[in-house]
């Protein structure tokens, strides 16, 4: 939950709502709200404000106005742009969809034409500078559109490997990637127990030589095991790897910044 923010968001208006698979959601929206949107921003971090259960839009649109109220009322959490299209004014975000008790996947899971929400963003991409000899790639769900906008934006001639570990089989899916780049798909069933696929593939790699960038995320124990091997055994540079916990087991988004902002105290 959040205070009513001192300055207004986009409210952008759902064209379509669509599955990719069993539990990935892609939302396009689309509108004159989108005009003067930054270009080069796909696989950066943006904040949504989800309308309540019921809400019409005027009176979510009246919420940000100077005297709106101040209570605690819409839920904010935080996303990835996926892709923008400037001629046709659309832009993509993915949702994972694993049931409907986060505020997020309820409202994706009933998004249809005409729904809208509230936009804050788009941060500064992830990935802006491609200047290594290989690249490695690891991401769940959540962390797929940064994974997959990291890819698109690499050279062509750019080599390494992607691991994406998702719920089930009927996730795997298309993905647009570098000829010299090797996708590796891990399954990971319950997503409610924390996983080792990612960490074990990564450490039993063969480890070529010279200088590696990396696009790391999801969730926090993972994270957090990816980061030690990199950083203490692989004596990877920091400022080659971009590595975040994007989420939590057990914890919503607010408790989990909270946790991330102690850890980085």
């Amino acid at each position: 939950m959040a205070l009513r923010p001192k300055r207004r968001p986009r409210i952008l208006t759902v064209k379509s709502a669509v599955y990719l698979s069993p539990h990935l959601i892609r939302v396009t929206f689309a509108g004159p709200e989108l005009e003067g949107f930054p270009l080069g921003h796909e696989g950066a971090n943006c904040k949504l404000v989800l309308p309540r259960d019921g809400e019409t839009r005027a009176d979510f649109d009246a919420w940000f106005a100077p005297d709106g109220p101040d209570e605690k009322v819409h839920a904010v959490r935080t996303y990835t742009v996926r892709a923008f299209r400037p001629d046709s004014l659309e832009l993509d975000i993915d949702f994972v969809a694993h049931g409907d008790q986060g505020p997020a996947t309820r409202w994706a899971q009933n998004a249809a034409p005409g729904s809208f929400l509230g936009f804050f963003g788009p941060s500064q991409p992830k990935m802006t500078e491609f200047y290594a000899d290989w690249y490695l790639v690891a991401a769940d769900l959540s962390a797929m559109p940064v994974a997959e906008a990291s890819l698109e934006a690499m050279p062509a001639d750019a080599k390494g490997v992607a691991i994406f570990e998702v719920p089930s089989k009927e996730d795997i899916r298309e993905i647009k990637a570098p000829d010299g780049i090797e996708l590796h798909w891990l399954i990971h069933k319950n997503t409610h127990v924390p996983s080792t696929a990612q960490a074990e593939f990564v450490r039993s790699m063969d480890w070529p030589p010279g200088t590696v960038q990396t696009c790391i995320a999801g969730e926090s124990s993972v994270i957090r095991s990816l980061r030690e091997h990199l950083h203490k055994e692989r004596k990877v540079p920091r400022k080659d790897t971009y590595i975040s916990g994007y989420w939590k087991i057990g914890l919503v988004e607010d408790e989990h910044q909270k946790m991330k902002r102690n850890e980085a105290a």
